[in-house]
């Protein structure tokens, strides 16, 4: 079973326009959404190749996707106020 498309621009399809901008303009934003990247890639991989869910190390990876993922709503939501 391959596993759901967990991109930014999924998850966050009404900031597209910010992930655009502070993907270019800022480097904390930058580094978190290529991590999340990193990591999405990584899990669906996982998933596609049927790794046992159990396996401790894929559950802290699901773990540091949804840090990641709070951590860079956050931005997207402290751009959007500055508007």
């Amino acid at each position: 079973m391959l596993g759901e498309n967990h991109l930014l621009t999924h998850e966050f399809p009404e900031y597209l326009s910010a992930i655009i901008e502070l993907k270019s303009t800022n480097r904390h934003f930058c580094q978190l959404a290529k991590r999340y990247h990193q990591l999405d890639h990584q899990i669906r991989g996982f998933e596609k190749n049927e790794v046992p869910i159990t396996d401790e190390h894929f559950i802290e990876l699901k773990a540091e996707r949804v840090t990641l993922k709070d951590q860079l709503y956050r931005l997207l939501l402290a751009h959007a106020n500055q508007g």
